[in-house]
């Protein structure tokens, strides 16, 4: 006999899922940013909206949340994820490619923000407390409407993409100590001194990620060996969400925020090989239990005390922009970022983000901030993230106009030869290009070289090599520059999007040219079989080779055993960065191969 089921057990769940799966799919067709229609679905479901009538309407109760709190669960747990996210992201190798941006330009930006806008908020009347955590929390911008945006525009990989990126990658890592500031302050609120109430929280820290970071070390890497040997998604599934819930209960138990324990976790994962299947995994979970944050942000705003303050929120939503903008514009010009690119940067990354929700609600939660403050700041907040994607397209207007226009030297304007005569192609004009290049010249095979970079193209041309202008990921210029009679095609760009692009639209005009190209590392060149490319040459395996030949010479093995050597491992390595299933027509004949580029 079937048991009797109560619907209303279930209702918040289907509001949130039917937001989730109807409403923000819809919204998203007519171009509206997702974040910003579950801010406004809760705004509209939740108590101070059509939740707040259901007392005269009754009917309403089954599509709408009278109570945010019920949802407060899940939204803790979407911060959480967002923080393994995160930390998952952050590996080292990254920070030190852009740490001068990193910590240079996000870490000024953070401070200087946070210091200007809590001066504004202690002059307004706020406590030094309260001055202090509204500085922060307005100080961090938006990073997943940011990123978003940036990625939907593919601007991610332009100057101004890579300048917000770096800010927002500071900000993010600022997250966890104003986490764990907040939490400081709470322990210690009328309770001691302040130096005893931080000697007794860092200890109480200390332990609960030392013991984090030592469960990770030693059990992380063996469990998800284990779970991946079982060739089973399912179970995969189960383990990374594990991780992320577990390493956050944790941290609570110590008193700490789930999402400094879930950050850490994601930092421990991020060392390992399974780090990009995790984020694949996990992505759909976070997305959804972000939503639901978002939603309970909506939930949170209150029309009629917008309606009391309109003049204020306005107001401070007009100089958080301009504050923030003004002090990012300034910065990414000391770093030497060209006026438009700064601009751009500025506009993009000065509006509030949710960091700004986690922070001042915990507060809020804490006693440390009024409410009242809480919900003005708040309002205003939301505010500019709502004006954010609006906001976006007059940032890349107005740099585009204040961009210097491009003068091209006359050298870089000539053009390809028409003649129709089959030649190579070298893509890069580097140190790489031209030793490929000098080997061409030398066993007498006719070839052109083009690059992006009008200046080399220039001193080439000088030299008297025929080089060219222009960008090789896109199709129209590879077939003014004879893609369609070309003998091959040889890629010696060091950007791995750049090669990634240029071997697509070179694959997709000749399925059947030879393709060459220089890969970072064996992954990318497992990568690059994949997407078409009959040889690929990673830099890290062929230096390792070259230095062995080098230091097997030079300990007295004869020449032709070390060469013979070197080859066989050559091949060892290119039969396994290749698929399996590799076509057999991509496969160079041994007298092609090249042993470097």
């Amino acid at each position: 006999m079937a048991g009797t089921v109560d619907p209303s057990v279930y209702k918040d769940a289907v509001v949130v899922l039917a937001t989730a799966g109807v409403i923000v799919p819809f919204a998203k067709s007519f171009k509206i940013n997702s974040i910003i229609a579950f801010v406004a679905c809760g705004a509209l479901l939740g108590p101070f909206g059509l939740g707040g009538l259901v007392s005269k309407v009754p009917l309403l109760s089954t599509v709408t949340v009278s109570n945010a709190e019920a949802l407060a669960g899940p939204a803790e747990l979407g911060v959480a994820f967002l923080l393994f996210v995160i930390g998952l992201e952050l590996s080292f190798e990254r920070l030190m490619t852009m740490r001068r941006l990193v910590f240079g330009l996000g870490l000024g930006q953070v401070g200087l923000s946070a210091a200007a806008i809590g001066l504004v908020a202690y002059a307004l009347g706020q406590p030094t407390t309260a001055a202090l955590i509204i500085g922060f929390g307005l100080a961090l911008s938006s990073t997943a409407m940011v990123v978003e945006l940036l990625a939907a525009k593919k601007r991610m990989t332009t100057s101004a993409g890579r300048a917000s990126f770096a800010i927002l990658l500071c900000q993010d890592l600022a997250v966890i100590p104003l986490l764990f500031l907040i939490a400081v302050l709470d322990a210690q609120n009328g309770s001691g001194s302040l130096v005893a109430g931080l000697a007794q929280a860092f200890i109480q820290a200390a332990a609960a990620i030392a013991t984090i970071v030592v469960i990770g070390r030693l059990a992380l890497r063996p469990l998800f060996r284990l779970v991946a040997s079982t060739d089973s998604a399912e179970s995969f599934m189960a383990a990374t969400l594990l991780t992320a819930l577990g390493t956050g209960l944790i941290a609570a138990a110590a008193g700490l925020s789930m999402g400094l324990g879930a950050f850490i976790a994601g930092l421990l994962l991020a060392e390992t090989e399974f780090r990009r299947a995790i984020e694949v995994t996990i992505d759909p979970f976070k997305s959804l239990l972000i939503g639901v944050f978002f939603l309970t942000v909506g939930m949170g705003v209150n029309p009629a005390q917008i309606a009391a303050h309109p003049v204020a929120i306005l107001a401070i939503a007009v100089g958080l922009v301009a504050i923030k903008s003004l002090i990012i514009f300034v910065l990414a010009r000391r770093f030497r970022l060209s006026a438009a690119t700064a601009l751009e940067t500025a506009l993009m990354v000065s509006p509030g983000g949710e960091f700004a929700f986690v922070l001042l609600n915990d507060a809020s939660a804490t006693g440390l901030l009024d409410r009242n403050a809480t919900s003005i700041a708040l309002a205003a907040v939301s505010l500019t993230m709502v004006a954010l994607p609006l906001q976006a397209r007059f940032a890349r207007h107005f740099a585009q106009k204040l961009a210097a226009p491009v003068t091209l030297p006359d050298e870089a304007k000539v053009l390809p030869p028409d003649d129709r005569a089959p030649r190579a192609i070298i893509v890069g004009g580097g140190r790489v290009g031209r030793l490929v290049a000098s080997m061409l010249d030398e066993h007498g095979k006719s070839h052109i070289l083009i690059d992006s970079d009008a200046a080399l193209v220039t001193a080439q041309r000088r030299s008297g090599r025929p080089a060219f202008y222009g960008d090789a990921t896109q199709p129209d210029f590879l077939r003014l520059c004879g893609l369609e009679e070309a003998t091959a095609l040889i890629v010696t760009i060091d950007n791995p999007r750049a090669v990634d692009a240029t071997v697509q639209a070179a694959r997709a005009l000749r399925p059947d040219i030879v393709i060459v190209a220089r890969a970072r590392d064996a992954a990318h060149a497992r990568h690059l079989y994949e997407i078409g490319v009959n040889d690929a040459v990673p830099e890290t395996i062929e230096a390792s080779l070259q230095l062995s030949e080098a230091a097997l010479v030079g300990l007295g093995v004869p020449m032709g055993l070390v060469i013979a050597s070197v080859h066989e491992r050559r091949d060892g390595f290119r039969a396994q960065l290749k698929p399996a299933d590799a076509a057999a027509a991509r496969a160079l004949p041994r007298h092609a191969r090249s042993r470097r580029l």
